[in-house]
């Protein structure tokens, strides 16, 4: 459970405490994409605010989408790609400034 697997593998481990899970989520030095099988949105929800992940897909097992940014979190990717936030990784922001000409 704390290794980041590139693979068709699903490790699936009933729990009791729903805070005890957040913390196996989190406690690994890899954050791409997270998944939550529930039928309780607001557990969907609460999962998404704490869990440490990129990517949180909630009832699929697909999280890729071309209007979406991709990337993850801690050891797992930096920076997006994808989507409008994605296009950011790829341009240089630049400022200029001019002074104003006197009697303006």
């Amino acid at each position: 459970m704390s290794n980041e697997i590139f693979g068709p593998v699903a490790p699936v481990i009933p729990f009791d405490d729903e805070a005890q899970v957040v913390r196996w989520a989190n406690s690994t030095d890899w954050g791409l994409v997270g998944y939550v099988f529930t039928q309780d949105v607001d557990r969907a929800f609460r999962m998404h605010e704490q869990i440490e992940v990129g990517m949180l897909g909630v009832n699929t097992g697909l999280v890729s989408n071309p209007a979406a940014p991709f990337g993850g979190i801690k050891e797992s990717v930096l920076g997006r790609e994808g989507g409008r936030t994605g296009i950011d990784e790829f341009l240089e922001l630049r400022y200029l400034a001019l002074p104003r000409r006197s009697g303006e």
